[in-house]
């Protein structure tokens, strides 16, 4: 009883032939997510530098965006997640997303205060 694999991504905007086609699609995108994540450590544009959201600079939030998109697809493609049952998918993505939100917020409010003691030059012990 074969299994058939859908073979479409971005919601059904594109469509492959065969699995090896989607396959180097999924990896030909997450090659450009990737490329541009370098690209923009490498260049650091001034306006990104600038600017903060939430203490922290754009170009380190559109790092954890992209870096959570290349997750959601190799999670969904690469490792099948589309073809499970709901209840299945949810759990593992909820799970996810509650821990990534979780690991977030710990690292701006311990960021933060790393960087008040630093900057107050108030240190009460050497690490």
């Amino acid at each position: 009883m074969a299994h058939e694999h859908k073979l479409e991504i971005f919601r059904g905007l594109v469509k492959f032939k065969s699995n090896v086609t989607k396959i180097w699609g999924i990896f030909t995108f997450l090659s450009i997510v990737t490329i541009i994540e370098v690209a923009l450590g490498i260049i650091k544009p001034e306006v990104l530098i600038e600017h903060r959201f939430l203490a922290m600079k754009y170009l380190n939030w559109i790092f954890i965006i992209l870096t959570l998109v290349k997750a959601y697809y190799i999670t969904w493609d690469f490792m099948h997640m589309r073809d499970e049952k709901k209840s299945l998918r949810r759990s593992v993505v909820w799970t996810a997303i509650f821990l990534i939100c979780y690991l977030i917020l710990i690292l701006l409010i311990e960021g933060d205060y790393i960087y008040e003691v630093y900057k107050s030059n108030y240190v009460k012990f050497d690490f």
